[in-house]
This record gives C-alpha cells, sequence and structure tokens, in this order.
C-alpha cells in the first residue's frame, strides 16, 4: 500500500484550469510567474529549510488515489513512482501519459501525533504545465487509538500546493477519518476541498469539493504481502475518481501497485489539450 503511499493522489497531478479561448486557442489569466513569486518561494523555501535534513515528501501517503491516514515514519524516507497510461480514446485522442516521481519523510519523532511534508515532480505531457512541475503538501494527524482506545485515526493536511498562479495552485486541504474493524479492514471517509479557480470542469464552472471515502485491506489469508483497496473521490473536476487496485510486497522495503481508474468527469480536461478517458497505474513504492 502507499508509503506503505500518491498518487494517483492522489496523486498530485493537475488539471486544465485556465480560461482558454475554443476559437484561438489563447490563454487568459496567466499571469507572469515572477510578478509574485518571491513570497510564494520564500515561504515554500521555508519549509524545505526546515525538513531538508530528514529529505522531501512526494504527494501525501494515500490509498489508490485519496489521501490516507497514513503517515511517513520519522527519519524513514519513501520513494514513489507514479505512471498513468489512458485506456481509451475521447473523440480519437487518447491523450498524454502521467509521470510522478516525489521523496517522503516523515517530520515528527512521536508515536501519536505523526506529520510528514514534501514535494512532487510532475509530467503531464504539457509544455503549459510541465513549465511548472513542482508541487508540495503536507499533513498532520493522530494514528487510531491516539485519542483513547479505539479511537479512529484522523489526518488534516493539503496537496497540489503549486507555483503558478490560477494554473498549478490548486491548494486542496482535506480532513479524513479513518477505523479498522476487524475481519472487515480499514473503512476510511473525508471531505476534501480546493481552489475554485483552477479545480473546474469542462465548462470551466467551479468543481473544488467532494467527498473522499476508502475500503482497504491486507489480504493475510492468501499473503501478508496482498494488500487491496477501493477508494473515491468526489467532484466533476478530472481529480474525481473511482479506483480500484492492489499492491503486492516483493520484498519489506519495496512494493508495486497495480490500478484501475474510472474517472467521473471523462469530459473534464487534465492538462490543456486532453480530456480526462480512464486510465491504469502502475505505482512502485520504495522505502529507506
Amino acid at each position: 500500500m502507499k508509503n506503505k503511499k500518491s498518487m494517483f493522489e492522489g496523486f498530485s497531478s493537475p488539471v486544465r484550469l485556465l480560461s482558454v479561448s475554443e476559437e484561438r486557442g489563447e490563454i487568459y489569466g496567466y499571469e507572469s510567474f515572477f510578478t509574485k513569486a518571491k513570497s510564494r518561494f520564500f515561504a515554500i523555501s521555508l519549509l524545505v529549510i526546515m525538513i531538508i535534513n530528514q529529505s522531501i515528501y512526494s504527494t501525501p501517503s494515500t490509498q489508490l488515489w485519496i489521501p490516507s491516514t497514513d503517515f511517513q515514519a520519522w527519519k524513514t524516507f519513501h520513494l514513489g513512482i507514479d505512471n498513468y497510461i489512458r485506456t481509451a480514446k475521447i473523440n480519437g485522442i487518447r491523450g498524454a501519459g502521467i509521470y510522478d516521481i516525489g521523496l517522503t519523510t516523515g517530520l515528527l519523532p512521536f508515536k501519536k501525533l505523526q506529520g510528514e511534508a514534501g514535494v512532487d515532480y510532475l509530467s503531464m505531457g504539457d509544455n503549459v504545465y510541465d513549465d511548472h512541475p513542482f508541487y508540495f503538501n503536507a499533513k498532520i494527524g493522530l494514528p487510531e487509538s491516539a485519542m483513547f482506545k479505539n479511537s479512529p485515526a484522523i489526518a488534516i493536511g493539503g496537496y497540489n500546493f503549486g507555483l503558478k498562479k490560477n494554473l498549478t495552485d490548486y491548494n486542496i486541504i482535506y480532513g479524513v477519518v479513518a477505523k479498522t474493524i476487524p475481519f472487515v479492514g480499514r473503512l476510511s471517509i473525508g471531505y476534501y476541498t480546493g481552489n475554485g479557480k483552477v479545480l473546474v470542469d469542462e465548462n470551466l464552472n467551479k468543481a473544488e469539493k467532494g467527498i473522499l471515502a476508502s475500503w482497504d485491506r491486507t489480504m493475510s489469508e492468501i499473503s501478508d504481502k496482498l494488500w487491496v483497496s477501493v477508494d473515491y473521490q468526489g467532484g466533476k473536476n478530472y481529480l474525481g475518481a473511482l479506483n480500484i487496485g492492489a499492491s503486492w510486497a516483493f520484498s519489506k522495503n519495496v512494493s508495486v501497485i497495480f490500478a484501475y481508474d474510472i474517472y467521473n468527469n471523462k469530459n473534464a480536461y487534465y492538462n490543456m489539450n486532453n480530456q480526462n478517458a480512464n486510465s491504469f497505474t502502475t505505482q512502485l513504492d520504495i522505502n529507506f
């Protein structure tokens, strides 16, 4: 399981978030990066400096796609390499693949209060987005039974904090609660909201919020190396999806997820040119 991590949310991916003239292909609201970047870059630099001795983190620890209540442990690192391949064509176009690589670390040494933060490098197969490929994130939370016996796990965080205003600054804030039920597995429920100027549907209407839900379980009856999950992110933006997949741990520190992503809104754009056909993903996770 992820970080166990992105992706596909959970993967920290961008979406088509600029006003585009259909007739002339002109981009509006595309402010110069340098006019307001200094203050943002300074703040982000402080975050990086704070965690540089412990490495940097990719997308938040996730199930298959949505953020989870898992955390990268203190003084441990996680390398995630995710690939997404579109499995169908829309209007005769399959769409560009997505590539995401990130490095993760835990931020807190406490057992009952955990945290992580970091950065992704994300390639969308589109020059407009790929000129601004870095996305930052962080979260804090409590594991199960931290507050009292049998209390649920809680995670509060944010991800997809990009550097380009009204293009990659999704600024998603979320909260997730999870509880493990014997024999059933772990159930998670949460909610997210983000920048309504960039989290939009195919008509550029706001679609910046939705529910988060998942089920996951280690299939110990078969093998302790096998983990399965189903998760869901609501919303008509390109991130909204139902995801079904499984992970196999090849060793204590290396596992691979195989999953299929069924998007809520196949007309939404995930870059400037391509719409949201379903995808197949492989996610390599290495802990060290």
